[in-house]
């Protein structure tokens, strides 16, 4: 019995997040209320409550949605990485892009990026930072992987590494979503472009002037070897 309520609880979620991502879609977020979620769901204003403290609560569940497949997808990448380590990176870097408007909308990002970035100590603000972090993570463990195998230089700290790649390509997406205009194959290949200058220092049998990506202690968090 304990199993069959827990599994119409995971139920009506599901349908409250998808119900809720097709009309924030259609309507905007700011244009979709509780009660029409509700509606479209089949379970009461009330049920959501019980769920979620509030609309933007919502739609971070749909971010979340989204981000979780898109891990799951990402797995593939690092069950079987390529042998050129840029290419790893940019296949893991282009499920997370082209899958990122598959229930949201760039507007929906929008609000979510702002809801975070207002209130950051917020469950809301925090449940919106892990999901980022839970992507960094991937993209360290794919470095991971292709150091163990050679791909990059065994002298590369894969944390600091794989935070620098992941924050350049999420400075870029935050600049795809806010254009409306701007096109899902032009930021692959502007992220795709990025990476691969990034890697190619990451490949280098010994470590470049640059030397915060070394593995180690580290005196800052930016340490700069002149040369």
């Amino acid at each position: 019995m304990a199993g069959l309520r827990q599994r119409q609880k995971l139920d009506r979620d599901r349908r409250i997040v998808e119900a809720a991502a097709r009309l924030f879609r259609e309507f905007g977020y700011e244009g979709v209320k509780i009660e029409t979620i509700a509606e479209q769901a089949q379970v009461s204003v009330g049920t959501i409550y019980n769920y979620y403290e509030s609309k933007g609560d919502v739609l971070v569940a749909v971010v979340s949605l989204e981000v979780n497949e898109v891990i799951a997808a990402g797995e593939g990448v690092l069950a079987a990485p390529p042998a050129d380590a840029a290419q790893g990176v940019n296949q893991l870097f282009g499920i997370y892009l082209r899958h990122s408007l598959h229930y949201l909308s760039k507007e929906m990002w929008r609000a979510a990026m702002s809801m975070s970035t207002l209130h950051p100590q917020s469950p809301l603000g925090r449940h919106y930072s892990g999901l980022d972090e839970s992507l960094c993570r991937q993209v360290c463990l794919l470095l991971a992987k292709l150091k163990a195998r050679g791909s990059i230089g065994a002298w590369v700290d894969v944390d600091l590494a794989g935070r620098i790649l992941f924050n350049t390509m999420n400075m870029m997406f935050i600049d795809f979503v806010k254009d409306d205009a701007a096109g899902m194959e032009a930021v692959v290949d502007a992220v795709g472009g990025q990476t691969k200058l990034i890697v190619s220092l990451l490949a280098a049998r010994e470590a470049p002037v640059v030397s915060g990506l070394v593995s180690g202690p580290r005196a800052g968090p930016w340490p700069i070897t002149q040369s």
